[in-house]
């Protein structure tokens, strides 16, 4: 799959597979980012892409971001296909779980993406979905 993409710093790589059997490509922070302790910050990601129509883009922190003290405010990230104009650069939302502010200097790989295919659903909706139910969180036991 071809994407485009604009990066807005040229000075940092371009979104890049570090391995042969990775799934994601890492992204690097643009500039350098202060986040004070228990507060939410935006870290930009460098680049605007225009996923192609019919995909999407599965933004995920790097296994290590815990270890600089933060956490993605909201889970994952979704980037639409059509976010996707000269000025809607990614930015990765997150959480400093510390008692002091991290600073992420720039150039610092700090999120992962993956390209998914789309599949829009259309709804039908019933009275009733089937006779059994499994009765929520945990439902199956402990072990």
């Amino acid at each position: 799959m071809k994407v485009k993409i604009k990066r807005f710093d040229k000075s940092l790589p371009m979104p890049e597979y570090k391995t042969p059997g990775a799934a994601a490509v890492d992204l690097y922070s643009r500039g350098a980012t202060t986040i004070k302790s228990q507060q939410v910050e935006y870290i930009p990601l460098n680049i605007a892409v225009a996923i192609p129509a019919g995909n999407w883009g599965l933004l995920v922190a790097r296994s290590s971001l815990h270890k600089m003290g933060l956490m993605l405010i909201n889970g994952i990230g979704v980037i639409d296909s059509d976010y996707s104009g000269d000025t809607d650069e990614v930015k990765l939302a997150v959480f400093n779980f510390t008692g002091d502010s991290v600073i992420i200097e720039n150039g610092t790989r700090v999120a992962q993406m993956i390209i998914l295919p789309t599949e829009q659903i259309e709804w039908t909706e019933f009275q009733s979905l089937s006779e059994v139910s499994r009765g929520g969180f945990g439902s199956t036991g402990k072990r």
